[in-house]
């Protein structure tokens, strides 16, 4: 394999990750507040989610460019700051985008400063390998946790509401499911996705195994 094919293969690693082997959500467990809290309709999970992708690659793209002149006694608070100032950014964008979405997202949006989700990524991941591989572990890691809000957000809507993006999917004689729509929704659907996901994963490992004990 060459040096340009392995750099591709690396690249290619790095953003897949977070999509599946390393969701943010389902797997990591991280950033569990604004999934849980926001994800009642899927628009306000999408919003989120690409509020917190967007903070996650400007954060890293900036930690990654800066890394040897950060010093390290003040390196997270030099993150913290560089995270604020993106999420100020994204607050004021939804705010003039959509008045009612940002007041539905509330404090959420703010929030995202403290998410361990970002600030672990920067000092991890970004603070440690050059802007290219950091802006694919963000972009990665970004479409992971809006896919995965998304799912919850979409499942919720869908069975709290019976519409999707705000259209009505079933007839009108379907009775909304009002539990999902409320904070308790959000803890049974997070263990539902987390339950089918486990199961798909130990299948794929058992599967894995026979297929490793076939003589060859």
């Amino acid at each position: 394999m060459t040096s340009r094919n392995r750099k591709a293969v690396i690249g290619t690693d790095e953003f897949i990750k977070g999509i599946w082997r390393e969701n943010p959500v389902f797997v990591q467990v991280l950033g569990m507040c604004p999934v849980l809290a926001v994800s009642n309709t899927a628009i306000n999970a999408l919003a989120m989610g690409l509020a917190t992708a967007f903070v996650m690659l400007m954060s890293n793209t900036l930690v990654s460019t800066l890394r040897n002149f950060i010093p390290k006694q003040v390196r997270i608070a030099t993150y913290i700051l560089i995270i604020a100032t993106f999420v100020t950014i994204v607050d004021y964008a939804i705010e003039a985008i959509s008045l009612d979405l940002h007041k539905s997202l509330g404090a959420f949006i703010s929030l995202i400063v403290v998410n361990c989700l970002i600030l672990g990524r920067a000092e991890a991941f970004a603070s440690k390998h050059r802007v290219r591989h950091a802006v694919l572990d963000a972009l990665g890691m970004g479409i992971g946790f809006t896919l995965a809000l998304l799912c919850l957000g979409g499942v919720r809507e869908l069975l709290g509401d019976g519409a999707l993006f705000g259209v009505a999917v079933f007839p009108d004689g379907f009775e909304p499911w009002i539990v999902m729509i409320l904070p308790s929704g959000g803890f049974f659907t997070l263990a539902a996705w987390l339950l089918l996901i486990n199961h798909m994963q130990q299948r794929k490992e058992a599967k894995t195994g026979r297929v490793q004990e076939v003589p060859r």
